[in-house]
Protein backbone atom coordinates (compact mmCIF):
# COMPACT_ATOMS: atom_id res chain seq x y z
CA UNK A 1 0.00 0.00 0.00
CA UNK A 2 1.34 3.43 -0.98
CA UNK A 3 1.32 5.46 2.21
CA UNK A 4 1.51 8.67 0.12
CA UNK A 5 -1.62 7.84 -1.96
CA UNK A 6 -4.37 10.41 -1.45
CA UNK A 7 -7.37 9.26 0.47
CA UNK A 8 -10.89 10.57 0.05
CA UNK A 9 -11.79 12.70 3.04
CA UNK A 10 -15.10 12.00 4.67
CA UNK A 11 -17.89 14.04 3.13
CA UNK A 12 -15.97 15.14 0.00
CA UNK A 13 -17.21 14.50 -3.53
CA UNK A 14 -15.47 13.65 -6.77
CA UNK A 15 -15.43 16.09 -9.72
CA UNK A 16 -17.99 13.92 -11.53
CA UNK A 17 -20.24 14.02 -8.49
CA UNK A 18 -19.96 17.82 -8.43
CA UNK A 19 -20.43 18.41 -12.17
CA UNK A 20 -22.81 15.56 -12.92
CA UNK A 21 -20.41 14.45 -15.66
CA UNK A 22 -20.83 17.81 -17.42
CA UNK A 23 -17.30 18.70 -18.45
CA UNK A 24 -17.33 22.12 -20.13
CA UNK A 25 -13.71 21.69 -21.22
CA UNK A 26 -14.70 18.92 -23.66
CA UNK A 27 -15.64 21.47 -26.32
CA UNK A 28 -12.53 23.56 -25.68
CA UNK A 29 -10.00 20.82 -26.30
CA UNK A 30 -9.46 21.45 -30.03
CA UNK A 31 -9.53 24.39 -32.40
CA UNK A 32 -12.30 22.82 -34.51
CA UNK A 33 -14.59 22.26 -31.51
CA UNK A 34 -13.96 25.77 -30.16
CA UNK A 35 -14.93 27.18 -33.56
CA UNK A 36 -17.99 24.95 -33.70
CA UNK A 37 -19.50 26.34 -30.50
CA UNK A 38 -18.32 29.97 -30.75
CA UNK A 39 -21.30 32.16 -29.94
CA UNK A 40 -20.30 35.48 -31.49
CA UNK A 41 -18.41 36.21 -34.69
CA UNK A 42 -16.72 39.30 -36.06
CA UNK A 43 -16.88 39.80 -39.83
CA UNK A 44 -15.84 42.56 -42.19
CA UNK A 45 -19.54 43.40 -42.52
CA UNK A 46 -19.45 44.68 -38.94
CA UNK A 47 -16.91 47.43 -39.67
CA UNK A 48 -17.25 51.16 -40.28
CA UNK A 49 -13.99 53.03 -40.81
CA UNK A 50 -13.76 56.62 -39.49
CA UNK A 51 -11.32 58.74 -41.49
CA UNK A 52 -10.00 62.27 -41.01
CA UNK A 53 -9.89 64.85 -43.78
CA UNK A 54 -7.68 67.86 -44.38
CA UNK A 55 -7.37 70.39 -47.19
CA UNK A 56 -4.61 70.16 -49.79
CA UNK A 57 -3.40 67.62 -52.31
CA UNK A 58 -1.50 64.38 -51.81
CA UNK A 59 -1.56 64.90 -48.04
CA UNK A 60 -1.16 61.93 -45.70
CA UNK A 61 -0.53 63.54 -42.35
CA UNK A 62 0.16 61.34 -39.29
CA UNK A 63 -1.74 62.01 -36.08
CA UNK A 64 0.71 61.84 -33.18
CA UNK A 65 -1.88 60.79 -30.59
CA UNK A 66 -3.22 58.00 -32.82
CA UNK A 67 -0.35 55.88 -34.17
CA UNK A 68 -1.18 54.46 -37.59
CA UNK A 69 -4.00 56.96 -38.22
CA UNK A 70 -3.69 59.84 -40.71
CA UNK A 71 -5.44 62.93 -41.97
CA UNK A 72 -6.05 62.57 -45.71
CA UNK A 73 -6.56 65.19 -48.37
CA UNK A 74 -9.56 64.41 -50.55
CA UNK A 75 -7.53 62.79 -53.34
CA UNK A 76 -5.73 60.49 -50.89
CA UNK A 77 -8.98 59.77 -49.06
CA UNK A 78 -10.48 58.52 -52.31
CA UNK A 79 -7.59 56.08 -52.80
CA UNK A 80 -7.87 54.89 -49.20
CA UNK A 81 -11.62 54.35 -49.52
CA UNK A 82 -11.05 52.38 -52.73
CA UNK A 83 -8.75 50.13 -50.70
CA UNK A 84 -11.37 49.82 -47.95
CA UNK A 85 -14.01 48.82 -50.48
CA UNK A 86 -11.74 46.11 -51.89
CA UNK A 87 -11.35 44.76 -48.36
CA UNK A 88 -15.13 44.55 -48.10
CA UNK A 89 -15.64 47.33 -45.53
CA UNK A 90 -19.29 48.42 -45.97
CA UNK A 91 -19.02 52.08 -44.94
CA UNK A 92 -16.74 54.92 -43.93
CA UNK A 93 -17.40 57.93 -41.69
CA UNK A 94 -15.70 61.25 -42.41
CA UNK A 95 -14.47 63.91 -39.97
CA UNK A 96 -12.81 67.13 -41.24
CA UNK A 97 -9.93 69.11 -39.79
CA UNK A 98 -10.82 72.60 -40.99
CA UNK A 99 -8.34 75.47 -41.21
CA UNK A 100 -8.68 77.73 -38.17
CA UNK A 101 -9.19 80.78 -40.37
CA UNK A 102 -12.45 79.28 -41.63
CA UNK A 103 -13.97 78.64 -38.20
CA UNK A 104 -16.27 81.00 -36.32
CA UNK A 105 -18.45 81.08 -33.22
CA UNK A 106 -21.49 79.67 -35.06
CA UNK A 107 -19.75 77.06 -37.20
CA UNK A 108 -21.22 78.65 -40.30
CA UNK A 109 -18.90 76.76 -42.66
CA UNK A 110 -21.19 73.74 -42.34
CA UNK A 111 -23.59 75.72 -44.55
CA UNK A 112 -21.09 75.85 -47.42
CA UNK A 113 -22.00 73.24 -50.07
CA UNK A 114 -18.31 73.10 -51.03
CA UNK A 115 -16.82 72.61 -47.56
CA UNK A 116 -14.27 69.88 -46.94
CA UNK A 117 -16.83 67.29 -45.83
CA UNK A 118 -19.04 67.78 -48.87
CA UNK A 119 -16.17 67.85 -51.35
CA UNK A 120 -14.88 64.58 -49.94
CA UNK A 121 -18.32 62.98 -50.08
CA UNK A 122 -18.80 63.89 -53.74
CA UNK A 123 -15.36 62.62 -54.69
CA UNK A 124 -15.74 59.37 -52.76
CA UNK A 125 -19.21 58.59 -54.06
CA UNK A 126 -18.09 59.30 -57.63
CA UNK A 127 -15.06 57.01 -57.36
CA UNK A 128 -16.44 54.33 -55.02
CA UNK A 129 -20.25 54.42 -55.29
CA UNK A 130 -20.62 51.00 -53.71
CA UNK A 131 -19.36 52.07 -50.27
CA UNK A 132 -21.57 53.82 -47.74
CA UNK A 133 -20.63 57.35 -46.66
CA UNK A 134 -21.61 58.54 -43.17
CA UNK A 135 -21.27 62.23 -42.32
CA UNK A 136 -21.51 64.07 -39.02
CA UNK A 137 -23.62 67.23 -39.00
CA UNK A 138 -22.25 68.48 -35.65
CA UNK A 139 -20.64 71.90 -35.62
CA UNK A 140 -17.47 71.27 -33.60
CA UNK A 141 -15.12 70.91 -36.60
CA UNK A 142 -16.35 74.31 -37.81
CA UNK A 143 -16.49 76.36 -34.60
CA UNK A 144 -13.71 78.56 -33.28
CA UNK A 145 -14.41 77.37 -29.72
CA UNK A 146 -14.53 73.60 -30.27
CA UNK A 147 -18.08 73.10 -29.02
CA UNK A 148 -20.72 71.14 -30.94
CA UNK A 149 -23.14 74.05 -31.20
CA UNK A 150 -23.65 77.77 -31.57
CA UNK A 151 -22.15 79.69 -28.65
CA UNK A 152 -24.05 82.71 -27.31
CA UNK A 153 -22.96 84.49 -24.11
CA UNK A 154 -21.13 81.41 -22.91
CA UNK A 155 -24.08 79.09 -23.55
CA UNK A 156 -24.51 76.49 -26.29
CA UNK A 157 -27.95 77.46 -27.59
CA UNK A 158 -30.05 74.44 -28.49
CA UNK A 159 -32.63 75.48 -31.04
CA UNK A 160 -30.41 77.70 -33.18
CA UNK A 161 -27.84 74.91 -33.25
CA UNK A 162 -30.47 72.38 -34.34
CA UNK A 163 -31.58 74.61 -37.23
CA UNK A 164 -28.01 74.93 -38.46
CA UNK A 165 -27.23 71.23 -37.97
CA UNK A 166 -30.34 70.30 -39.99
CA UNK A 167 -29.40 72.70 -42.80
CA UNK A 168 -25.90 71.23 -42.85
CA UNK A 169 -27.34 67.72 -42.97
CA UNK A 170 -29.37 68.57 -46.08
CA UNK A 171 -26.21 69.84 -47.80
CA UNK A 172 -24.39 66.65 -46.82
CA UNK A 173 -27.21 64.56 -48.27
CA UNK A 174 -27.11 66.63 -51.46
CA UNK A 175 -23.37 65.89 -51.74
CA UNK A 176 -24.15 62.17 -51.63
CA UNK A 177 -24.05 61.14 -47.95
CA UNK A 178 -25.95 57.90 -47.37
CA UNK A 179 -26.30 58.30 -43.60
CA UNK A 180 -26.37 61.43 -41.48
CA UNK A 181 -24.94 60.80 -38.01
CA UNK A 182 -25.32 63.96 -35.90
CA UNK A 183 -23.08 63.83 -32.82
CA UNK A 184 -24.00 67.18 -31.25
CA UNK A 185 -26.49 65.82 -28.68
CA UNK A 186 -28.87 68.78 -28.95
CA UNK A 187 -32.47 68.14 -27.95
CA UNK A 188 -34.84 67.55 -30.86
CA UNK A 189 -32.18 67.34 -33.57
CA UNK A 190 -33.24 63.97 -34.98
CA UNK A 191 -36.82 65.03 -35.66
CA UNK A 192 -35.79 68.32 -37.25
CA UNK A 193 -33.14 66.64 -39.41
CA UNK A 194 -35.62 63.97 -40.52
CA UNK A 195 -38.17 66.62 -41.52
CA UNK A 196 -35.52 68.67 -43.34
CA UNK A 197 -34.25 65.66 -45.27
CA UNK A 198 -37.77 64.58 -46.24
CA UNK A 199 -38.84 68.08 -47.25
CA UNK A 200 -35.82 68.34 -49.56
CA UNK A 201 -36.34 65.01 -51.31
CA UNK A 202 -33.88 62.93 -49.29
CA UNK A 203 -36.35 60.44 -47.85
CA UNK A 204 -33.92 57.58 -48.51
CA UNK A 205 -31.05 59.11 -46.56
CA UNK A 206 -30.86 57.35 -43.19
CA UNK A 207 -30.03 58.74 -39.76
CA UNK A 208 -27.66 57.11 -37.29
CA UNK A 209 -28.22 58.81 -33.98
CA UNK A 210 -25.42 59.29 -31.48
CA UNK A 211 -28.18 58.38 -29.07
CA UNK A 212 -25.92 57.94 -26.06
CA UNK A 213 -22.83 60.07 -26.31
CA UNK A 214 -21.28 60.28 -22.87
CA UNK A 215 -19.18 63.01 -21.31
CA UNK A 216 -15.98 60.99 -21.49
CA UNK A 217 -12.24 61.25 -21.01
CA UNK A 218 -11.69 58.99 -24.04
CA UNK A 219 -12.15 61.65 -26.77
CA UNK A 220 -8.80 63.40 -26.38
CA UNK A 221 -6.91 62.02 -29.41
CA UNK A 222 -9.94 62.67 -31.64
CA UNK A 223 -9.93 66.33 -30.68
CA UNK A 224 -6.28 66.47 -31.68
CA UNK A 225 -7.18 64.85 -34.99
CA UNK A 226 -9.82 67.44 -35.92
CA UNK A 227 -7.91 70.36 -34.42
CA UNK A 228 -10.25 71.30 -31.57
CA UNK A 229 -8.16 70.21 -28.57
CA UNK A 230 -6.61 73.62 -28.03
CA UNK A 231 -9.80 75.51 -28.82
CA UNK A 232 -12.25 74.00 -26.35
CA UNK A 233 -13.15 76.31 -23.48
CA UNK A 234 -14.94 74.66 -20.60
CA UNK A 235 -16.48 71.24 -21.13
CA UNK A 236 -19.45 69.58 -22.82
CA UNK A 237 -21.31 68.47 -19.70
CA UNK A 238 -24.41 70.53 -20.52
CA UNK A 239 -25.18 68.44 -23.60
CA UNK A 240 -23.34 65.10 -23.31
CA UNK A 241 -24.69 62.40 -20.97
CA UNK A 242 -23.24 61.95 -17.49
CA UNK A 243 -21.07 58.82 -17.52
CA UNK A 244 -22.83 57.62 -14.36
CA UNK A 245 -26.31 57.51 -15.94
CA UNK A 246 -27.93 54.56 -17.68
CA UNK A 247 -31.64 55.39 -17.27
CA UNK A 248 -30.94 58.75 -18.91
CA UNK A 249 -29.30 56.91 -21.81
CA UNK A 250 -32.53 54.96 -22.25
CA UNK A 251 -34.58 58.16 -22.31
CA UNK A 252 -32.25 59.78 -24.84
CA UNK A 253 -32.44 56.75 -27.09
CA UNK A 254 -36.21 56.46 -26.85
CA UNK A 255 -36.57 60.13 -27.76
CA UNK A 256 -34.36 59.73 -30.84
CA UNK A 257 -36.35 56.68 -31.93
CA UNK A 258 -39.62 58.57 -31.56
CA UNK A 259 -38.15 61.39 -33.67
CA UNK A 260 -37.29 58.99 -36.48
CA UNK A 261 -33.74 57.68 -36.22
CA UNK A 262 -33.01 54.50 -38.18
CA UNK A 263 -30.05 53.37 -36.07
CA UNK A 264 -28.58 54.21 -32.67
CA UNK A 265 -25.01 54.46 -31.49
CA UNK A 266 -23.23 54.17 -28.14
CA UNK A 267 -20.12 56.31 -27.72
CA UNK A 268 -17.56 55.51 -26.31
CA UNK A 269 -17.69 51.76 -26.72
CA UNK A 270 -15.71 49.60 -24.32
CA UNK A 271 -16.55 51.44 -21.06
CA UNK A 272 -20.24 51.27 -22.01
CA UNK A 273 -20.83 47.66 -23.01
CA UNK A 274 -23.69 47.56 -20.50
CA UNK A 275 -25.40 50.41 -22.35
CA UNK A 276 -25.05 48.60 -25.69
CA UNK A 277 -26.76 45.54 -24.24
CA UNK A 278 -29.42 47.66 -22.52
CA UNK A 279 -30.35 49.49 -25.72
CA UNK A 280 -30.35 46.38 -27.87
CA UNK A 281 -32.52 44.41 -25.44
CA UNK A 282 -34.91 47.33 -24.88
CA UNK A 283 -35.43 48.66 -28.39
CA UNK A 284 -34.23 45.90 -30.80
CA UNK A 285 -33.07 48.61 -33.22
CA UNK A 286 -29.83 48.41 -35.23
CA UNK A 287 -27.27 49.35 -32.59
CA UNK A 288 -23.70 50.49 -33.21
CA UNK A 289 -20.67 51.06 -30.99
CA UNK A 290 -17.99 53.68 -31.58
CA UNK A 291 -14.59 52.45 -30.43
CA UNK A 292 -13.31 55.97 -29.90
CA UNK A 293 -9.86 57.44 -30.27
CA UNK A 294 -8.84 56.98 -26.64
CA UNK A 295 -9.71 53.29 -26.77
CA UNK A 296 -7.71 52.87 -29.96
CA UNK A 297 -4.70 54.81 -28.66
CA UNK A 298 -4.58 52.89 -25.37
CA UNK A 299 -4.34 49.58 -27.22
CA UNK A 300 -1.74 50.93 -29.62
CA UNK A 301 0.38 52.46 -26.85
CA UNK A 302 0.30 49.33 -24.71
CA UNK A 303 1.20 47.20 -27.73
CA UNK A 304 4.05 49.53 -28.68
CA UNK A 305 5.48 49.11 -25.17
CA UNK A 306 5.21 45.34 -25.36
CA UNK A 307 2.71 45.20 -22.50
CA UNK A 308 -0.02 43.46 -24.50
CA UNK A 309 -0.41 41.55 -27.74
CA UNK A 310 -1.85 44.37 -29.85
CA UNK A 311 -3.46 42.21 -32.51
CA UNK A 312 -5.16 39.94 -30.00
CA UNK A 313 -6.35 42.93 -27.96
CA UNK A 314 -7.72 44.55 -31.11
CA UNK A 315 -9.76 41.48 -32.05
CA UNK A 316 -10.88 40.78 -28.50
CA UNK A 317 -12.12 44.33 -28.03
CA UNK A 318 -14.22 44.18 -31.18
CA UNK A 319 -15.66 40.78 -30.27
CA UNK A 320 -16.72 42.30 -26.95
CA UNK A 321 -18.93 44.76 -28.82
CA UNK A 322 -20.55 41.92 -30.73
CA UNK A 323 -21.10 39.97 -27.53
CA UNK A 324 -22.74 43.03 -25.97
CA UNK A 325 -25.21 43.19 -28.87
CA UNK A 326 -23.68 45.68 -31.32
CA UNK A 327 -24.65 45.18 -34.96
CA UNK A 328 -21.61 47.10 -36.14
CA UNK A 329 -18.59 49.02 -34.90
CA UNK A 330 -16.97 52.29 -35.87
CA UNK A 331 -13.28 51.59 -35.37
CA UNK A 332 -9.96 53.00 -36.54
CA UNK A 333 -8.76 49.40 -36.67
CA UNK A 334 -11.14 48.63 -39.56
CA UNK A 335 -8.56 48.20 -42.36
CA UNK A 336 -6.26 46.09 -40.17
CA UNK A 337 -9.14 43.92 -39.01
CA UNK A 338 -10.48 43.54 -42.54
CA UNK A 339 -7.06 42.42 -43.80
CA UNK A 340 -6.78 39.91 -40.95
CA UNK A 341 -10.28 38.54 -41.56
CA UNK A 342 -9.69 38.38 -45.30
CA UNK A 343 -6.43 36.53 -44.72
Amino acid sequence: MNRFAPTKAAGTRTVDEVTGSRRLRRMRKAAWSRRLVQENHLTVDDLIWPIFLVDGENVREPIAAMPGVFRFSVDVAVREVERAAKLGIPAIATFPNVDLSLRDVTGSLILDPDNLTNRATRAIKEAVPEIGVITDAALDPFTSHGHDGVLRNGIIVNDETVEQVAAGAVLQAAAGADIIAPSDMMDGRIGVIRSALDDNGFQDVAIMSYATKFDSAFYGPYRDAIGTAGLLKGDKKTYYINAANSAEALRETEQDILEGTDMVMVKPGMPYLDIIRLLKDTFALPTFAYQVSGEYSMIMAAAANGWIDGERAMMESLLAFKRAGADGILTYFAPSVAEKLKG
